[in-house]
C-alpha cells in the first residue's frame, strides 16, 4: 500500500512538472515567434527609416544649394543697386 501511494505521488508530480513544462514551453514559442515579428517589423522600420533619412538628406541638400543660388544672387542685385544709386547721385550732383 504504501509503495502504491508513493508511486501515485511520484506519477502525479510527474505529471504535474509535465504540465508545467509544457506551458512554459507553449509560452516559449508564443515569445520567439512574437520577438521574431517584432523584429521583422523593426527591420522594415529601419530601413524605411533609413530611406527617409536619403530623401531628406538629399532634399536639404538641394535647399542649400538653392540658397547658396539665391545668396549670390542678392549679392550681385545689391551691388547692382549700389552702383545704379552712386551713377543717380553723380547725375544729381
Amino acid at each position: 500500500q504504501m509503495i502504491s501511494d508513493f508511486q501515485a505521488k511520484i506519477i502525479k508530480e510527474g505529471e504535474e512538472a509535465h504540465k508545467l513544462y509544457a506551458e512554459f514551453s507553449e509560452w516559449c514559442e508564443d515569445r520567439n515567434r512574437d520577438l521574431a515579428h517584432e523584429i521583422k517589423n523593426g527591420k522594415a522600420e529601419v530601413a524605411s527609416l533609413k530611406a527617409v533619412i536619403a530623401e531628406e538628406e538629399a532634399t536639404s541638400a538641394s535647399l542649400n544649394a538653392k540658397i547658396d543660388e539665391l545668396a549670390a544672387s542678392i549679392a550681385t542685385d545689391e551691388a547692382d543697386l549700389k552702383a545704379a544709386t552712386e551713377i543717380r547721385d553723380k547725375e544729381h550732383a
